[in-house]
């Protein structure tokens, strides 16, 4: 059970089934978490100063009989990757996902069992017995460990490997040093200088077998090369046998690949494109050629004055001469007649000048038509040729094409043919160099002061185990003890509101004294509970109601004569009737006797008046419970009880009912039911919690009305509570202060 109380606890006054308001708790808020913690470790305080106590010793004892543990530490680096000497394309490649992985992998080798065994083999545990002493390896049943002579027997050998690498990595630890590549490897024994051996030959083991690794790893990769070289190697021969076999069956004839001076290489070519090529840049050049012929030989036209007779030296100098002639025949005939001797000279060279041009032009026109007809005979040559080569090229390029299917797959086979080859070539370098991607940083020093165990780092963890076993110690102890000490938890436990807290008397004091002091704090308690009760009905304070409770002596009998006090001293006419017929105490109040009372009137009698009694120093009247009778429960069954009180309502203003307890006893139940309802006592720090909730059982299964609870007896120090709780109810006092 929990001492927290929920939200729904501390409400305020609600209505209920009857119309009435539910009071809001006297303690409503009720104290804070904080509060209830501190309420808690107060009153269980020797509980955990025991616990805490117990455990610091236990830490004590434990720490002084510890063998002290020494701590050596060796740092190396792990590089992602060697530099690359056989690929100049950059010395470390760019951090990746894949990191994670790689390093812990490289973890996870650090622990390896193959490691170990190999560092226990190295430095001789295997077959040491000291070693096994050290670390309490006890292989007295083992025949692996028997000792023959001071040393181990050779035929237990591998399976004291198994126990010695099992130690080793029982006791070295791997610890990556956060964003970055060094990681730690501690070792951990009670020798020192053995934890330092043992961590530098872990380190130093752990680069050997990279190292192994990596040459296995080299070695195993230019085996499967050479095999795929082979391999590789024979499919290139028989592709490229397939390819000479087809072309020369198919009369394939393709030019070898060259190499240009920019370092570009061609494909192989087919002499059938190479001369169609060539083939038809000729013809182009012939069809310009008889192009320019035709051109000229249309422009000369047959006649002596074409362009090209124009152009010829001998005819212009031909032409040249005639005009000289003629210029002299000109003059001549300004003088003489056409007839004179040297004029006929003249014409007759003028004339033979003429034949002579007319010859030459001729010959031109003859010449031009002639070259006209061989380049136009040359064009037709050549395209018959281009014709037949392309019909010829077409043929090839038919049969070709499978031949392109041979060349391709020879030419893939050489691709990955030479790839491997240069890979294989390339892990020939890889394995001569070396290159290791671990470094160690830091040898182990042999440590000077052991690492374990610390007293204070000790000390501290007892005191937080104790602390923690007080605590649970404290809350286990406050969920067994059903005893309700603290105000907050009769709202939560019973389902009751709270009235008010009533503090315990002194011993030597009465509860009647005590309300006759009005500074007292028994009677602030009562002022509050009589506030409280205010706000059960619509109309007030009920005109009539119960005080009962679970078992005798809780303070019921005090609440009932309390309440009717207060009433009364607020100017309200109270009676207080002695319900408890087979333990009476009211008529005490009033020193008469109990010969007639409420027995008397439940039996039949009238005259209940005269059971009435004044008590004028509490201001108010009261009714003894008459003689004991036999049957008080079948005098309750009847309506004697409700005509009583409402007869005494017609003089009294309220009636209050000091009822029997509930548990064995029906008598409670049956008043309840002639009230309005029932103020219910709670003894504090004493009553169990289930006790009065089978006793409230009882009570709601008549269908009775609880107002709500008033704990009593209430003890601030014996709650925890302290100076809050006491000074409340002392306030204003003349008598001297109570202190917390």
């Amino acid at each position: 059970m929990s001492t927290f109380s929920s939200p729904s606890d501390r409400l305020g006054p609600v209505s209920d089934a009857h119309g009435a308001r539910n009071p809001r708790p006297a303690d409503a808020d009720g104290p804070s978490l904080l509060e209830q913690y501190l309420r808690i470790a107060r009153r269980w305080r020797w509980v955990i100063l025991g616990a805490i106590a117990v455990c610091v010793l236990l830490g004590l004892i434990v720490t002084l009989l510890m063998t002290p543990q020494f701590t050596a530490t060796s740092t190396v680096e792990i590089s992602r990757e060697a530099d690359r000497v056989t690929n100049i394309e950059g010395v470390e490649r760019e951090a990746s996902v894949a990191d994670q992985e790689f390093y812990q992998t490289q973890y996870g080798l650090l622990r390896a069992r193959s490691l170990a065994e190999r560092v226990a083999n190295e430095l001789g545990l295997v077959d040491d017995p000291e070693f096994f002493d050290m670390f309490g390896f006890d292989g007295a049943d083992n025949p692996a460990f028997e000792i023959s002579n001071g040393r181990y027997l050779a035929q237990g050998r591998a399976e004291r490997q198994r126990e010695a690498a099992d130690i080793l990595l029982e006791n070295v630890s791997i610890d990556p040093t956060r964003l970055s590549r060094l990681v730690d490897i501690s070792m951990t024994s009670p020798d020192a200088v053995f934890s330092a051996r043992v961590a530098n030959a872990w380190a130093e083991n752990f680069i050997t077998t990279n190292l192994e690794r990596k040459v296995q790893a080299t070695s195993y990769g230019r085996d499967a090369l050479q095999e795929q070289l082979t391999e590789y190697k024979e499919r290139l021969d028989e592709s490229q046998r397939r390819l000479v076999a087809y072309a020369s069956d198919q009369q394939i004839v393709n030019l070898p690949s060259e190499t240009g001076g920019d370092g570009t290489t061609t494909q192989e070519r087919s002499i059938v494109v190479d001369n169609l090529a060539s083939l038809n840049n000729a013809l182009n050049e012939a069809t310009a050629d008889r192009i320019a012929a035709e051109s000229r030989f249309r422009r000369a036209g047959g006649g002596g004055s074409s362009v090209e007779a124009l152009g010829n030296n001998a005819i212009n100098n031909l032409r040249q001469r005639r005009a000289e002639l003629n210029a002299q025949y000109q003059e001549l005939m300004v003088r003489f007649e056409p007839g004179y001797p040297q004029a006929r000279a003249i014409q007759s060279q003028i004339d033979a000048l003429d034949q002579a041009i007319a010859r030459e032009e001729s010959r031109v026109s003859s010449s031009v038509r002639a070259e006209y007809r061989q380049a136009e005979a040359r064009e037709q040559a050549l395209r018959q040729r281009v014709t037949a080569l392309t019909e010829e090229f077409l043929d090839v390029r038919r049969r070709s094409i499978q031949y392109n299917i041979y060349q391709q797959e020879v030419d893939t086979n050489r691709a990955l043919y030479d790839g491997l080859l240069q890979r294989f070539q390339e892990l020939g370098v890889a394995a001569g160099v070396g290159v290791n991607n671990i470094a160690i940083v830091d040898t182990a020093n042999v440590p000077e002061k052991p690492s374990s165990p610390r007293l204070l780092i000790n000390l501290f963890v007892s005191i937080l185990a104790g602390v923690g076993l007080g605590a649970a110690l404290a809350f286990g102890l406050e969920q067994l003890d059903e005893a309700i000490a603290d105000p907050s938890e009769v709202p939560r436990r019973l389902g009751l509101p709270l009235l008010g807290t009533v503090p315990k008397t002194e011993e030597h004091e009465t509860p009647r004294e005590a309300l006759l002091d009005r500074k007292s704090e028994l009677v602030d308690a009562y002022i509050a509970v009589q506030t409280n009760l205010a706000f059960t009905t619509e109309h007030g304070i009920p005109r009539s109601f119960s005080v009962t409770s679970t078992r005798p002596a809780e303070g019921k009998s005090t609440t009932s004569l309390a309440l009717a006090t207060m009433l009364a001293r607020s100017g309200k006419r109270v009676i207080l009737i002695d319900g408890d017929m087979r333990s009476p105490s009211v008529h005490h109040l009033g020193n008469v006797d109990h010969d007639h009372g409420v027995s008397n009137f439940l039996a039949g009698a009238e005259d209940y008046k005269s059971s009435i009694f004044h008590m004028k120093d509490l201001s108010l009247d009261a009714m003894s419970a008459g003689p004991i009778p036999p049957n008080a429960a079948e005098l309750l069954t009847g309506d004697r009880m409700r005509l009583l009180i409402d007869r005494l309502h017609e003089d009294y203003d309220h009636v209050v009912v000091d009822s029997p307890p509930v548990m064995g006893l029906a008598d409670a139940p049956l008043i309840a039911g002639h009230v309005e309802g029932v103020i219910y006592a709670v003894e504090s720090h004493s009553i169990r919690s289930t006790q009065v909730k089978t006793a409230l059982g009882r009570l709601q299964a008549a269908h009775t009305r609880i107002f709500g609870a008033v704990l009593t007896k209430f003890e601030a120090r014996k709650a925890h509570y302290g100076y809050g709780y006491e000074y409340g109810y002392g306030y204003g006092r003349d008598a001297e202060t109570k202190s917390a």
